[in-house]
Formats: structure tokens, C-alpha cells, sequence
């Protein structure tokens, strides 16, 4: 049988047919996985086959393989430093929730954000919440963001939720799409999605209070079906990812507007920092490429956690 991960409590696994059965599944054995060292072998999210057991309870299922992933998203593990945490696979959509007040979300989370998305080929939707509780000048600093990532690439939505601006749209980006919320605590992301479907509004405080308690708050996601055929995956695990797995060469290649124009360096490894003749020096000089943009990827760069080939 095939089935989706709907929910991982760490040694059983909640799998939900394309029929919409639920089956309480287990790992037998070792499962064939990626190229990299993992704590979790299995993500929600996750397309998997799996058979039945019939023993005395009904519903109990054993987990053969993992079927191809699309994508998928991973940080440090909490406990293992040296190893990845996959929070969750298969993601049509991410969703960045920003306030540049109360709280603030500076532009370094977000390139860091986005280069994760990136890397695992994932979309992301960048909406600028709270629009209403602006002054002139915030919403000028508003709009000079929405520029510079729609100027990127980056689609871009400004919402409020107390006059409903932009709920519609909002739900229009993300119908029938498996979507994940990601952004600090207090950015609105209950909000927005209570705006979604209001149904889910207590199932979402549940979650909050479970994630607040116990051992395992900080590693388990879970798959909701919202209306319209919209599935969300909530975990607080995205709402601070960690550089996992890269290297100092190839994170150029997760900033767009890098990529495409880095053939263009003298040097085909050129890291943009010193080397003669770097076209992206050159375009960061003459304010073709934002400043925030460039000073956050020299951070990244820095980042002590990232190797060299």
C-alpha cells in the first residue's frame, strides 16, 4: 500500500492513504536513504510503501521504503551535532512570515531562510505581515524589501489579518498545495492561518501547547488537511533552520541574483570577496545588487560551520 506521513512520534508513524485511511506504521529493518547522516529516517511528508500487519490490533502497518522525495528540508539535529534532523519532505510551498516590528525580522534570517529554500529546491512566498500597524515610514521600509526580493525573484505579499488585507490572495497562493509556515515567534503565522481555515484554529493551539511541553517539542512535525485541498505542515523546528551540509563554494549559487551573473567572475571559483575582476563585486559597487543582500552572504561565508571542498 502507499500512503503519506502524516505525523512521526519518533518510533511510530501516522500514514494516511490516497483513500484517506489511517494506518499506524513502523520501520522493520534499515531503510535505504540519502547520501547524508540523518536522526530520522522518515519525514512527515514523506510518500511511502508500506504492508499490513494483521496481529490483534487493526490498522498497524510496517514501512518497506521511501518513495522518491521532491524535496525536502533539514537543520542540525538537537542532539547530534554532526548529524541532520529532516523536518519534513515533499513541500510545494514555503511560506516566510515577516514583521519588521514587534517582533523584528532582520534581513539576515530572511537571505538565511532563503538560501535553505534554495538549496532543496523549495518555493518560497514572502509574506510581510501586520501591515496595518505600520507608520508611513515602517511601510516605506516595507516596501523597500518587497523591491529588493521582487526585484530577486521572490514572490511577495503584504497581509494584515485584523482587516483581512490580502487573505484572499493569500489563500489563492496556496490552494491545493502542501505549504509550510516559517518565521519568529509572534510574526502572526497562527493568524494567518486560522485566516486560511478558521477550522483548524483550535487544532493549532493544541499544537502550540504540546510543543511548549516534554522531551520531544523541539523535533516532531504534523501534516493538517486545510480546505481546498491545502495541506499544512507545522513544526517549530522552521522557524530557525541552521546551515546544514554546505559548503563556502556553492553558497553563491542559493543567491539568484549571484547565479546568474557569476560566469561572468574571471574566476570560475571566485567566492566574491577579494578575487580581480568579480562581476558581483562590480554589481554590488555600483548598488545593482543590495547592499543587505551581499553583507548578509559575507556573514554566511563566515559562518564557522561551513567547509571548503
Amino acid at each position: 500500500m502507499i500512503g503519506t506521513v502524516y505525523k512521526s512520534t519518533g518510533s511510530w508513524y501516522s500514514v494516511k492513504t490516497d483513500e484517506g485511511k489511517f494506518y499506524q506504521c513502523k520501520i522493520k529493518g534499515k531503510l535505504r536513504l540519502e547520501n547524508f547522516k540523518s536522526t530520522n529516517p522518515v519525514a512527515v511528508g514523506d510518500r511511502v510503501n508500506f504492508s499490513l500487519e494483521y496481529n490483534d490490533e487493526e490498522n498497524l502497518g510496517i514501512i518497506q521504503n521511501i518513495l522518491e522525495r521532491k524535496n525536502y528540508i533539514v537543520r542540525k539535529s538537537v542532539n547530534l551535532s554532526k548529524q541532520s534532523h529532516i523536518l519534513a519532505s515533499n513541500i510545494d510551498l514555503l511560506v516566510m512570515v515577516i514583521t519588521i516590528k514587534d517582533p523584528i525580522t532582520t534581513t539576515s534570517f530572511i537571505d538565511r531562510f532563503l538560501v535553505n529554500a534554495e538549496a532543496y529546491s523549495i518555493e518560497t512566498l514572502l509574506v510581510f505581515n501586520k501591515y496595518d500597524i505600520y507608520n508611513k515610514e515602517e511601510q516605506n521600509k516595507i516596501d523597500n524589501l518587497v523591491e529588493i526580493y521582487s526585484n530577486i525573484g521572490y514572490k511577495c505579499l503584504l497581509t494584515s489579518t485584523i482587516n483581512n488585507f490580502n487573505i484572499t490572495n493569500l489563500k489563492e497562493e496556496v490552494t491545493k498545495k502542501t505549504i509550510m509556515f516559517g518565521g519568529h515567534s509572534g510574526v502572526g503565522k497562527t493568524s494567518l492561518i486560522n485566516a486560511i481555515d478558521s477550522s483548524l484554529e483550535l487544532k493549532v493551539g493544541d499544537i502550540s501547547s504540546q510543543h511548549s511541553q516534554g522531551k520531544h517539542t523541539t523535533t516532531y512535525a504534523e501534516l493538517f488537511d486545510l480546505d481546498s485541498n491545502t495541506k499544512l505542515i507545522d513544526t517549530p523546528g522552521i522557524k530557525g533552520f541552521g546551515l546544514v551540509n554546505f559548503k563556502k563554494e556553492e553558497i553563491s549559487d542559493f543567491f539568484p541574483e549571484f547565479l546568474r551573473e557569476k560566469n561572468k567572475c574571471k574566476f570560475s571559483n571566485c567566492l566574491h570577496l577579494n578575487e580581480p575582476n568579480c562581476r558581483i563585486k562590480e554589481m554590488f559597487k555600483k548598488n545593482i545588487i543590495s547592499g543587505s543582500r551581499y553583507e548578509n552572504y559575507i556573514q554566511i561565508l563566515n559562518d564557522e560551520n561551513l567547509k571548503h571542498r
